[in-house]
């Protein structure tokens, strides 16, 4: 790997080196952000608006993306995520990162803006998805609903309501969250199976009591699905 004192050329013509990237993150932080991150598991102070700023202005560099990945650090993550080429990582490589992604949003991210958008997607799909590791499993679920959503051919839609029914209850937070959100899915890309899946989130009742601010829709599956086809039907 190259040192961290290699200089590259960003967007604006000027060089930057890993250091000074670093350093420029250091000066996003917020202590104030970093306060309600923490009740989440995120361990970074930085305002996402102003990070997606500095990496627009570093531009798309993979190499400096793999150093900043390496670091460690949570908002460095995040940057190298946003300047990488999602193509240029291996399927192995992918897979080592989630299992080493440690927070939420680093692992979000990186299933988000690099792992759906690699030519690994499915197959890591597979890999994850009954992965004895809540948070990779969560991954593969993620991306079994983009597939429920997008591409849904091959699926075993009842195989997964299966799997929900017997299992989302008493799954661990993310990985719940992750299955409620493709019993959801399910309900409102496919209307053969919709009535089973209501079902089964009224039955189970998996956040049901969620507190969702004025003017969102409730994660509970139930009203999730009522709602988004109600606004399909009145599209």
């Amino acid at each position: 790997m190259a040192e961290t004192t290699t200089r590259r050329t960003t967007g604006t013509g000027t060089r930057a080196t890993v250091d000074e990237v670093m350093a420029e993150i250091a000066e996003l932080e917020d202590p104030r952000i970093r306060e309600v991150n923490s009740r989440h598991g995120d361990d970074h102070g930085v305002n996402l608006t102003r990070l997606r700023a500095l990496a627009k202005r570093v531009t798309t560099q993979q190499d400096l993306a793999r150093e900043l990945w390496e670091t460690d650090d949570t908002a460095a993550r995040l940057l190298a995520i946003l300047i990488c080429r999602p193509r240029a990582f291996g399927r192995d490589e992918l897979d080592v990162m989630l299992r080493g992604a440690r927070t939420p949003k680093v692992s979000d991210w990186l299933v988000g803006y690099v792992v759906r958008k690699s030519p690994h997607a499915d197959e890591l799909r597979v890999s994850w998805f009954a992965d004895p590791d809540p948070a990779v499993a969560s991954a593969g679920w993620a991306l079994t609903t983009d597939r429920v959503a997008k591409d849904p051919d091959g699926l075993d839609l009842s195989g997964l309501l299966d799997v929900v029914e017997a299992e989302m209850r008493d799954a661990p937070d993310r990985l719940q969250w992750a299955m409620n959100h493709c019993l959801a899915q399910i309900g409102i890309s496919h209307p053969e199976h919709r009535a089973r899946a209501i079902a089964i989130g009224e039955r189970l009742e998996v956040l049901k009591d969620y507190p969702t601010p004025p003017g969102c829709t409730s994660p509970y599956a139930p009203v999730w699905i009522a709602e988004l086809v109600r606004r399909q039907a009145t599209a």
